[in-house]
C-alpha cells in the first residue's frame, strides 16, 4: 500500500473547482513533484494535504490513516513555504528548535536533534546568527532543517526555491535532493519550473485546469509526453502535421495532408547541408544561450525551433539556407489536450 495516498480528492470554491477528483499515490521514501502553470490546483493541492485548506470531496491517506479532517498540527508533516516564514527576532537555531519546544521535547533531545539537523544542511557554523544575517540559500535551508528536525513522515515543499537568483536556484535544487536522500523522507514539491521537476523528483505529476493529465518519470515524461499541453510546458517542442504510411510508419506531412500531431524536441533536429536531409529551410533567427545555439529555421511546416551544441564553432547567420533531418523515431504522437489551458 502506498505511503501516501489521494483519493478523489477535490477542492471547490463556489462554481470553481480548483481541484477535481485526484488520486495519487506516493511510496514511503519517493520525491515526487507537482507541476503546472499558475491556477492549476497544484497549491491548493499541496495544502490540501497539510491541512491548510478543507477538503470538499474525497480523502487523504498518510500510512493507512484517514487525515483528511485532521488538524494540521495533529498531522505531524513538514512544511517549507514559499516566503520560508522564519522569525526574524530568533537565531538560526531557536528557529530550528521551535517546532521541537511547542511539542515539550526535552532539552537534551532537543539540542542533539537541531545539532544534527544543523549538521544535515550545513548550517551547524551560523547557528547563532539571525536570518537577516543570511543569504536567500541559507534562509531556504534554515527553513528546510526547521521542517526537518520534528522528523515528519512527510515533506511538502511549496515553491521552495521561487525566491532564489538562478545560479542559487540550481545549487539548491541539488542540495534538497542530497538532504531527502540522506534522510530518506517521502517529500511532495510544488512547482511551476518544468527543469526543476525534472532534475530531481522520482517521478512528476503534471498538472492542468486542476486535474492529472500525467505522471511519469522524468525522462518518460519528456520524451513521451500525452498531449500537446505536457508537450509544450515540459521543455520546448515543435509541434508537427503528421501520419501514418502504408508500413505504419510515423513521418511529419505537409499541412492538411495528415491527421496526427507530432512532437519534436528541438535537440533531435539536426541541421545538414542544403539540398539534403528530410525538409529544407532557412535560418530566421538565433540566440546564444552559452552551452547552446537557439535556431528558429523557417521552413515548409512553418517556424521549427533547433537546438545545437555550442562546439566552438562559428554559429549559423541570419538567412543561410540548411537541411533538416531527424530520426522518424523520435516524433511522438500527441493526444489532444484534454482540459482546456
Amino acid at each position: 500500500m502506498a505511503f501516501l495516498r489521494l483519493e478523489e480528492l477535490g477542492k471547490r470554491y463556489g462554481d470553481i473547482d480548483a481541484v477535481v477528483a485526484t488520486n495519487l499515490s506516493v511510496e514511503k521514501g519517493e520525491f515526487v513533484s507537482l507541476l503546472g502553470p499558475s491556477g492549476c490546483g497544484k497549491t491548493t493541492t499541496l495544502q490540501m494535504i497539510a491541512g491548510f485548506v478543507e477538503v470538499s470531496s474525497g480523502r487523504i491517506l498518510l500510512d493507512g490513516r484517514d487525515i483528511t479532517h485532521s488538524k494540521p498540527a495533529s498531522r505531524g508533516l513538514g512544511v517549507v513555504f514559499q516566503s520560508y516564514a522564519l522569525f526574524p527576532h530568533m537565531s538560526v537555531r531557536d528557529n530550528v528548535a521551535f517546532g521541537l519546544r511547542m511539542r515539550k521535547v526535552a532539552n537534551g533531545e532537543l539540542q542533539q536533534r537541531v545539532d544534527r539537523v544543523l549538521q544535515l544542511v550545513r548550517l551547524d557554523r551560523h547557528a547563532e546568527r539571525y536570518p537577516r544575517e543570511l543569504s536567500g540559500g541559507q534562509r531556504q535551508r534554515v527553513a528546510l532543517a526547521r521542517a526537518l528536525v520534528i522528523e515528519p513522515p512527510v515533506l511538502l515543499l511549496d515553491e521552495p526555491l521561487s525566491n532564489l537568483d538562478a545560479n542559487l536556484r540550481e545549487e539548491m535544487q541539488y542540495e534538497i535532493r542530497r538532504i531527502q536522500r540522506e534522510v530518506g523522507i517521502t517529500t511532495l514539491m510544488v512547482t511551476h519550473d518544468q527543469s526543476e521537476a525534472l532534475s530531481i523528483s522520482d517521478r512528476v505529476v503534471v498538472m492542468q485546469a486542476g486535474r492529472i493529465t500525467q505522471i511519469d518519470a522524468p525522462y518518460t515524461l519528456y520524451e513521451h509526453p500525452r498531449t500537446e499541453f505536457i508537450s509544450g510546458f515540459v521543455g520546448k517542442a515543435n509541434l508537427l502535421p503528421g501520419k501514418r504510411d502504408s508500413a505504419g510508419v510515423i513521418q511529419a506531412c505537409e499541412q492538411g495532408e495528415g491527421d496526427l500531431t507530432l512532437s519534436l524536441r528541438p535537440e533531435k533536429i539536426d541541421l545538414c547541408a542544403p539540398g539534403s536531409g528530410r525538409l529544407q529551410g532557412t535560418v530566421a533567427s538565433r540566440f546564444f544561450l552559452g552551452s547552446q545555439w537557439l535556431y528558429g529555421v523557417s521552413t515548409g511546416l512553418g517556424e521549427l525551433c533547433v537546438v545545437r551544441r555550442n562546439d566552438g564553432s562559428a554559429p549559423m547567420t541570419e538567412g543561410t539556407a540548411v537541411g533538416l533531418d531527424w530520426d522518424p523515431a523520435l516524433l511522438r504522437v500527441l493526444a489532444a489536450d484534454e482540459v482546456p489551458a
